[in-house]
């Protein structure tokens, strides 16, 4: 009786990890869907919500580390001034991994069709869970 109790509490154990899992790679998903479509309404602002409002957020990209959420708010608006330049975004995603309880990496692709002609590149970014929130934490794209 003993032996079954315990294969029962191990099976939901099991179980509910799972289920935990499924949900934070779901709501990952949901941001990186929500980030989506601010990004080809020309919505950097909103975009941005998908990421850790910190000045030790961390991009790299072009061989180059730039620090701060704000930091990489004002370089997208730069990057990216008009409409034309952000164009409609959309994400392959390949890979969703768990780190830790609290972190997850993403890796992907990204393909943006716009006026001002199109682009694609790859990804890798690292979600971390914040008073209760996924929130990117570092962002690596080319």
């Amino acid at each position: 009786m003993k032996s079954g109790k315990t294969l029962l509490l191990i099976f939901l154990f099991a179980f509910s990890s799972i289920t935990a899992q499924d949900s934070d790679i779901e709501s990952i998903q949901n941001i990186l869907d929500d980030q989506a479509t601010a990004w080809s309404n020309h919505n950097l602002e909103k975009f941005m919500q998908g990421y850790w409002k910190s000045d030790e957020l961390t991009y790299y990209s072009r061989g180059k580390i730039t620090k701060g959420w704000q930091t990489t708010l004002d370089n997208y608006k730069k990057g990216y001034p008009t409409k034309a330049h952000t164009g409609k975004l959309n994400f392959k995603v390949d890979q969703i991994t768990k780190i830790t309880e609290d972190s997850y990496y993403v890796m992907g692709q990204y393909f943006l069709t716009r006026e001002a002609g199109d682009a694609n590149g790859t990804f890798m970014i690292i979600f971390k869970k914040i008073d209760g929130e996924w929130k990117i934490i570092a962002d690596s794209s080319c």
